[in-house]
């Protein structure tokens, strides 16, 4: 912090919010005692806070989070600042501390805004007895365990608190069964704890609520009531068992998570008809059974709608078509029967469409040939059609459909999220799915709006593989393992520059290994086993880093990585299939590696290889 700051005696706001400087706090800072404001969040200072910090009494906003400052901190200190009302402490490296209780004839600082995340806080504060007219509170990321005392319930419930957030603690009770005697919020999230029975609905409704990730096994009956006024209603990873989900018919809510429980029975029909506010419905991890209902409403706002990981059976309702702002289906992981959904096309928006381990069968997009127009999805990114039934062959034709895997959309957005505005916050949402990687189910918390990828593994496809999936050269991860795949590999795949893992294993795939694929610089995941490839691998110092089993049982290769050598008439690698006589014109974007084994690695959540099964 510059010195000369302290010149400045009758300085009242000192702001260095979101800035580059690092290092101590001096404690001269203190000699601005006309301070009001003292806001120096999200830089890089560090060190402990100076203690005379709090001799400051004219300060009423002290912003002090986001920074790798350390030491203890006493709550008990905030007594000295009488006209203290904003306080965050957040995000730093602290140990505060409650201190004794004090007598409640002292005056305390009317604070409305106390944000005390990830302060290493291991008791819930007693300060907040004296803070009846708090709005704000924040007690995220710390270790405070056991019951949320009844005293902290009732302060609040005569408050005019629109915020309050305890989550990622060791809480396990709320002392309450049904209703919390709270006013109406804007949030509460109770999210990531230890809570068990059943879930506590704020008596006056909220805006956002957030169980997540607890022990929660049933909801209180007659709720529609108190969820008048929600918006985003997540309770996903607990134990909830019951067919709750007629409770949610008629609401205005525009965000329903309740995955990851034990839900069972069928999705009523009202959920789909009449809650034309709903944009993100996620039902995935349950045990739902029967068909999707059919009478989606017309005026359907959908924009994510994830079914996976169920029982689902019968068809894809067909009413779907009439959610034009889908951008994510995923119904993998079910029993559905049905052929491939080209009708789908009529939705301008789709994005990600996850259909695999089910039933459907027949070929992809069968009349193409008939009206090209009647299958397209040109803001398709992520096929997933995996252990199927389809059969037939894979057609150039539709793949040249798939125009978002040939030209940048994204638009600089790093992930697929969705804003949801309210009065006085904002809350976001990131799509997350299961993908197959490096031959695991692996759960990406979020996904990159670059990233690209087809599996189509463990189905029944024959023919060759198209020369037309050179033109995506925006493909990321290309599985088309297991099937019945026949005659070469096309040299135009190494066209797709951005491949990061390539799976033709369990084929009957002929010939030689192109020279063109030795030039993918990112593929970190190659998987030719299993075929009928012959002739010399080719002789790159990056291909020839894959470890053998990569090659295995294809007879009649030779060479490294292989401890089979080559003789010398064994056949060089040469181009398969030639170019096209008028080559699609192209613009390929060159940006630096996606990294999708980098920046998808950080939650890897279940893996379990996934059981192969050969078409006959």
């Amino acid at each position: 912090m510059p010195p000369w700051i302290t010149n400045l005696t009758s300085l009242e706001a000192l702001e260095f919010s979101l800035c580059g400087l690092h290092g101590p706090v001096p404690s001269s800072i203190c000699e601005l005692s006309k301070l009001r404001i003292l806001s120096v969040y999200s830089c890089n200072f560090s060190g402990k806070i100076p203690p005379c910090i709090f001799n400051l009494t004219q300060l009423d906003t002290l912003l002090l989070h986001s920074n790798n400052f350390s030491g203890e901190v006493e709550l008990n200190s905030l007594w000295k600042l009488p006209n203290l009302s904003n306080l965050k402490l957040s995000n730093n490296k602290l140990n505060v501390i409650d201190g004794e209780d004090i007598t409640s004839s002292m005056s305390f600082p009317n604070i409305k805004f106390l944000e005390l995340a990830s302060c290493n806080i291991s008791k819930f504060p007693n300060v907040l007895k004296h803070l009846p007219g708090i709005y704000v509170i924040d007690l995220s990321n710390n270790q405070i365990q056991g019951l949320v005392p009844q005293w902290a319930w009732e302060t609040w419930s005569n408050s005019h608190l629109f915020y309050l957030n305890l989550s990622h603690n060791i809480f396990t009770s709320v002392g309450y069964d049904s209703f919390l005697p709270l006013g109406p919020v804007d949030l509460l999230d109770l999210s990531f704890n230890m809570f068990k029975g059943p879930i506590p609905i704020p008596r006056s409704s909220g805006s956002v609520l957030d169980f997540s990730c607890n022990h929660f096994s049933s909801m209180p009956h007659n709720i529609s009531t108190q969820l008048e006024k929600t918006t985003i209603f997540k309770a996903s990873g607990n134990q909830l068992s019951r067919d709750i989900l007629p409770y949610f018919c008629g609401t205005k809510i525009q965000f329903l998570d309740l995955s990851n429980n034990i839900l069972h029975g069928t999705i009523p029909s009202c959920l789909m008809k009449d809650g034309n506010a709903l944009k993100v419905l996620n039902l995935k991890q349950n045990q739902l059974q029967g068909e999707m209902p059919h009478d989606v409403n017309n005026n359907c706002m959908l924009e994510v709608l994830d079914f996976s990981g169920n029982w689902i059976q019968g068809q894809l309702p067909r009413s779907l078509s009439s959610c034009k702002k889908l951008e994510v289906l995923d119904v993998g992981n079910n029993r559905i029967n049905d052929s491939f959904p080209c009708w789908m096309s009529g939705l301008p928006g789709l994005q990600v469409l996850v259909l695999n381990s089910n039933e459907f069968f027949g070929q992809v997009a069968p009349s193409v040939a008939n009206n090209k127009n009647n299958c397209q999805f040109p803001r398709l990114r992520i096929l997933d059609l995996a252990s199927n039934n389809f059969s037939g062959t894979l057609t150039d034709g539709w793949l040249m459909n798939l125009k978002s895997m040939m030209v940048d959309t994204s638009n600089g957005i790093s992930a697929m999220k969705y804003t949801f505005e309210l009065q006085r916050l904002q809350q976001e949402y990131q799509v997350a799915t299961i993908l197959t990687y490096k031959g695991y189910s692996i759960t990406l918390p979020k996904i990159a709006r670059t990233l690209v990828h087809i599996d189509v593994s463990n189905n029944a496809f024959h023919g060759s593989i198209p020369q037309a999936i050179g033109d995506l050269v925006l493909l990321n991860i290309l599985n088309m393992s297991h099937n019945s795949l026949t005659e070469g590999i096309p040299s135009q795949l190494g066209r797709l520059k951005k491949l990061e893992s390539l799976d033709l294993s369990s084929n009957e795939l002929t010939g030689v290994i192109p020279q063109e694929l030795a030039s993918l610089d990112f593929l970190g995941t190659l998987n030719f086993s299993n075929n009928m490839l012959e002739g010399r691998i080719p002789g790159s110092p990056h291909f020839q880093s894959f470890s053998n089993s990569s090659f295995l049982r294809n007879d009649g290769l030779c060479g490294p990585p292989l401890s089979k050598e080559c003789s010398n008439d064994t056949r060089p690698y040469t181009t398969v299939h030639p170019s096209k006589e008028n080559p699609t014109d192209m613009v390929l974007f060159l940006f630096s590696g996606l990294g999708f084994g980098v920046g998808f690695a950080v939650v890897i959540i279940g893996t379990w290889v996934l059981p192969i099964r050969k078409k006959s």
